[in-house]
């Protein structure tokens, strides 16, 4: 039982009263506006559609918001911008985190559970355990973002092929949540990768331009993906991986990989329309 495991009662918003919560978030949140509004520039396309369904979307109505990988500080840095509430712990997101990365230690397990981090193991599969722990977080109509790129990539390129992780929490949560995608450009020169000696900076970088673009929420039509992805899995022959039978749906396991990669390619072509976008937007900010 990995650290993140151990440490889920720190995430439970009753934990201590909330009062460590609360101090963490506001903590991070402050961070986040000072480096993306005061020491760097951020500007962001349709900001009232993500602030809108934060702070009001019909309740028990659950957010799943999707972005590209540029830098390990995209989160929380993306939140950072001038209107966007950090400040009520309530609002805050859940996100999907690098068990190696934010969990490898009791304080980093400590912290980030309390930032509202879900421990995910890379090449862990997308049934492990803490995928549960996602869905239960959706289940609650809670806000939550993942990265489905799976790995920091800070190349100025089109955007690849997405894991089928946030896929299956789209098709399994008992609500289906609404998907909001975000492209966003300039976290990589506020923390580069290879700053020094291949290594990253000690500090956030200063006097950069972040753009941050919005898309609409994506419409996904499940009972008809699911009959189609039934429909082409009779003629695959694919090996086995074990997935578990989902209930009520019956789907195979031939079928759930059709299905996951039809929401995945969706997603992907949205996210590549939305940085297309982002290029003459900030053109426009030039």
């Amino acid at each position: 039982m990995g650290l993140g495991r151990k440490m889920e009662w720190a995430g439970r918003a009753k934990h201590l009263g909330g009062i460590p919560r609360k101090v963490v978030l506001m903590g991070v949140g402050g961070f986040a506006k000072i480096v993306a509004s005061i020491f760097n520039t951020t500007s962001v396309h349709n900001a009232h559609t993500l602030i809108r369904l934060v702070r009001s979307r019909p309740p028990a109505l659950p957010l799943l918001t999707v972005s590209n990988h540029m830098s390990t500080l995209d989160d929380p840095l993306m939140w950072g911008f001038k209107g966007f509430p950090t400040s009520d712990p309530n609002l805050a997101r859940w996100v999907l985190a690098a068990d190696d990365i934010c969990f490898k230690n009791p304080f980093y397990s400590y912290f980030f559970r309390l930032g509202k981090c879900i421990p995910i193991i890379r090449g862990g599969g997308i049934y492990q355990e803490h995928m549960n722990e996602a869905l239960d977080r959706l289940a609650d109509g809670q806000w939550l973002h993942t990265f489905p790129e799976g790995k920091v990539s800070q190349v100025d390129a089109p955007i690849r092929r997405l894991k089928w992780g946030t896929a299956s929490l789209i098709a399994r949560a008992p609500v289906t949540p609404i998907v909001l995608p975000i492209f966003h450009h300039g976290f990589q020169e506020v923390m580069p990768e290879n700053f020094l000696c291949g290594r990253r900076p000690p500090f956030p970088l200063c006097n950069k331009n972040i753009n941050i673009v919005v898309g609409e929420p994506i419409e996904f039509d499940l009972p008809k993906m699911r009959q189609t992805a039934i429909s082409l899995s009779r003629n695959l022959s694919l090996p086995p991986v074990r997935w578990p039978t989902t209930s009520p749906h019956g789907m195979d396991e031939a079928a759930q990989r059709c299905l996951y990669a039809a929401i995945s390619e969706q997603i992907q072509t949205v996210m590549e329309s939305l940085r297309s976008f982002s290029k003459s937007f900030m053109k426009s900010k030039v």
